[in-house]
């Protein structure tokens, strides 16, 4: 029995199965993920999981009428080891195989681990999966000096949390500001600020050189230049690396991840990948990419499954960012890389405005604190070519969505 098989049942996985079957598709489908879990939603791990205001259930993405609704067959804590792409065959762990017409790698990304002498003494820890968050929770219970090593969106998320569990919390960050890589340098600093108040210590512009031990569990982590800070629990995010050793064994082009056109398929007919895995060119990048956003599996997943019903409806999704810290939503959307001018639109003292970055006068991204209505408008101005000046984007009066009504296409 061939028909669709998936590999990795998180966002961009069972997407790509539910639209496929949303769009037609009859064949057999079957969806191969190695955690034992119903497929669950991840965002919450570092924020409400933790902090106890979400349980175990509440993480479902879908319960389990919709698959046999669907007619889609979860094969739940099995691990495909191999990709026969000539045969179309997938085996898993234990010697069964599975047959397949068409495929999709959705096996996401996993936390890159640090490289430092100590680094597995107890209480070094990551955030991936719900098992890790488990752990993770009966260990804040317990401890109360925890250091994060990362100040991205997974290490601000957990110190949040941890802050607010009453912990002394200190953030590592080897760049010269939070989120960098993510958004402009007015919400890093709005960050920071917000951190500091419930808080959280940053050091900025330093690495790690060493976990320091006591009786095999961490103790203290060292910096460079020999700094020590106490720690009976240490949390790491320093950012994730893409699953694609399978497809890259099966033959796969990989580079930062399984590559992908725009309708997530791979150079092999009848593979797709999609997600996390998947490097993808983008219009708003201007380059090759690989992200890792709930939002964009989706899409991306989407656009896998309707490509496998043949109703082709290529990726061309603008990115999207969320992340909730303290009392604060932060939304981006676009790409802040490489911006060269931004403009302010709201009050920062208010806790409610956004950025809006501009690369030569084309407006690339909006970063967003508490202020959802910036983000929806941006998505389509940015979506759409559509560049309001930094004059109006900065005048509050200004009414940004009767440019989408105009078309127009001002520049600074």
């Amino acid at each position: 029995m061939s028909g669709l098989v998936v590999v990795g049942a998180s966002y961009a996985g069972l997407q790509a199965a539910l639209t496929a079957r949303d769009a037609g598709y009859v064949e057999p489908v079957t969806v191969i993920a190695d955690e034992p879990a119903l497929p669950y939603q991840r965002p919450p791990l570092s924020k409400d999981f933790l902090l106890d205001e979400i349980g175990g259930q509440g993480l479902l993405m879908h319960d389990e009428a919709i698959f046999a609704d669907n007619k889609i067959e979860l094969r739940l804590g099995h691990r495909v080891v191999e990709i026969d792409r000539n045969a179309g065959r997938v085996a898993l762990a234990g010697a069964a195989t599975f047959d397949f017409d068409s495929l999709v790698i959705a096996t996401g990304s996993r936390a890159r681990k640090i490289a430092v002498r100590g680094a597995d003494l107890d209480g070094v820890c990551y955030l991936r999966s719900i098992a890790d968050a488990v752990d993770l929770k009966v260990r804040l219970g317990q401890a109360s000096e925890i250091v994060i090593v990362g100040g991205g969106f997974i290490g601000l998320e957990v110190a949040s949390s941890a802050a607010r569990l009453g912990k002394r919390v200190t953030v590592i960050e080897a760049a010269s500001r939070l989120l960098e890589r993510a958004v402009s340098p007015a919400v890093s600093r709005f960050l920071l600020d917000v951190h500091a108040r419930a808080g959280v210590a940053v050091k900025f512009g330093t690495a790690v050189s060493a976990m320091i031990g006591d009786g095999g569990r961490v103790a203290a982590v060292e910096l460079n230049g020999g700094i020590r800070l106490g720690a009976d629990l240490v949390v790491v995010g320093i950012g994730g690396i893409a699953n694609d050793e399978l497809a890259a064994a099966a033959g796969l082009e990989c580079a930062n991840g399984i590559v992908v056109d725009e309708n997530g398929r791979t150079a092999y007919p009848g593979i797709y990948a999609a997600g996390d895995c998947a490097n993808h060119y983008s219009r708003f990048a201007e380059g090759w990419i690989r992200l890792e956003s709930v939002q964009h599996a989706q899409d991306q997943g989407r656009t896998v499954g309707l490509a496998i019903a043949d109703s082709h409806e290529p990726y061309d999704s603008v990115p999207r960012f969320w992340s909730d810290q303290h009392d604060l939503k932060l939304q981006t959307v676009g790409l802040a890389a490489r911006s060269d001018r931004t403009v302010i639109r709201g009050a920062i003292e208010a806790g409610r405005f956004s950025v809006f970055n501009y690369r030569q006068g084309r407006l690339v991204a909006v970063d967003s604190i508490n202020n959802p209505g910036d983000q929806m408008v941006a998505r389509r101005l940015i979506a759409a070519g559509i560049s309001p000046t930094p004059e109006q984007a900065e005048d509050g009066s200004c009414d940004l969505k009767s440019l989408l009504k105009r078309g127009d296409k001002a520049v600074a």
